[in-house]
């Protein structure tokens, strides 16, 4: 095991800012692949990066959520896709760190090890002797071809004769893929499916979810580490959320990058720098773009108060986690939009990244944990009293 010290958030920052050329230069690869092209890949698999959610003890760095949500911002400023399969990267570590101490040293030998997951229950875990046997699929299983690891969703049998969520932890050789990830966005996150049917999972990869998602971590080996000091779903709409963000610059960069030069047919405007509706489109999304940084920030800076504290979260809190998730979704989507219409029909052609840029934003805004309208609902359910219609909160 190797105990490492984590780097400052200016340093991980700094490499992530690094890879920026890496991924936009391969990021028309990776679409046409549909999947992370290797030289995306490779980088990212160098630069330490993914060892932001790995325990220390292994050689993680455990950084706190401002740092990955900055890190992951800067990602999607070169590549959406590149900085989505990450966040999904970094999520699954993260949950992998709650297995017992014999689960962690196996898939953590490596401390650059990938592992992708899907939250949403697709498969049945059924006991059986020293384990169970697992029967389902998993679709919108992003990474999962370039991963070692799969931790995915399932339901087990209680007693009582109902079902428990539990998150199965699975090596990706035992998985059958469907190669079915055929999208108009994030279309090199490689999101595909896994199958599995009587897969037998041994008892100590098996790991209840609902504790997780309430903040409680009854398996966590090392409790006084900050990075778990937190319900599951404030840490993913964090973690996802920062993607949305990353976006939203990656088009105001795109656009201005295009701009000197560019002209509005069939006007006499030969600079469309000079004319009043593209300063009022510059504006309106800047604001955009400051605005998707503070939601998504605001959470992270309470994920790592409230760690450091030991204060509990309210119900309130949570939904507005929720909340600030919707909102930095749908300001992206507000600028890319803008942007995308400033842009004129050249930007038609896929060698001009704005158009990918608002494809792979309006895909994060109809992710189901992701969607406006979703979080939005939820929030209002719980400002006006009511229980929430969902346990992932």
């Amino acid at each position: 095991m190797e105990t490492v010290t984590t780097p400052p958030r200016t340093e991980l920052v700094k490499r992530a800012a690094e890879l920026g050329p890496v991924l936009r230069a391969s990021a028309q690869a990776s679409e046409e692949r549909r999947q992370l092209s290797d030289e995306a890949l490779e980088a990212l698999s160098s630069s330490g990066l993914l060892r932001m959610r790995v325990p220390r003890i292994y050689g993680g760095y455990e950084s706190d959520m401002r740092t990955v949500a900055e890190v992951l911002a800067e990602l999607a400023r070169g590549d959406g896709s590149a900085s989505w399969t990450a966040s999904v990267w970094l999520i699954s570590s993260w949950m992998v760190g709650l297995y017992p101490d014999s689960v962690r040293e196996e898939v953590f030998a490596d401390p650059d090890v990938r592992i992708s997951g899907i939250l949403s229950p697709g498969a049945m875990a059924v006991p059986t002797d020293g384990g169970y046997l697992v029967s389902g699929k998993w679709s919108f299983n992003t990474g999962a071809q370039q991963s070692d690891w799969n931790v995915n969703a399932a339901v087990r049998p209680t007693p009582d004769g109902q079902f428990e969520p539990v998150m199965v932890l699975i090596p990706i050789k035992d998985l059958q893929v469907i190669d079915d990830w055929h999208t108009v966005g994030m279309r090199g996150s490689g999101s595909i499916t896994t199958v599995c049917q009587d897969l037998f999972v041994p008892a100590e990869r098996v790991l209840p979810v609902g504790p997780v998602i309430f903040g409680v971590h009854p398996q966590q080996q090392d409790p006084a580490a900050p990075m778990w000091r937190a319900p599951f779903m404030p840490v993913a709409c964090t973690t996802v959320g920062a993607v949305a963000y990353g976006l939203a610059v990656a088009a105001k960069d795109a656009f201005l990058e295009r701009l000197p030069g560019s002209k509005i047919t069939y006007t006499d405007y030969t600079e469309q720098s000079a004319a009043p509706l593209t300063h009022l489109q510059i504006s309106s999304a800047t604001v955009g773009v400051d605005e998707a940084g503070y939601h998504v920030l605001r959470t992270a800076d309470l994920i790592d108060a409230k760690a450091a504290s030991g204060e509990q979260w309210s119900l309130e809190e949570r939904a507005r986690a929720r909340l600030d998730l919707g909102a930095t979704c749908l300001r992206a989507k507000e600028v890319a939009d803008v942007l995308a219409n400033a842009s004129g029909g050249s930007s038609l052609y896929n060698s001009v990244p704005i158009q990918r840029i608002e494809r792979d934003i309006k895909a994060l805004n109809l992710h189901a944990i992701m969607h406006p309208d979703t979080n939005y609902e939820l929030y209002g359910r719980i400002s006006c009293g009511l229980e929430p219609n969902t346990q992932y909160i």
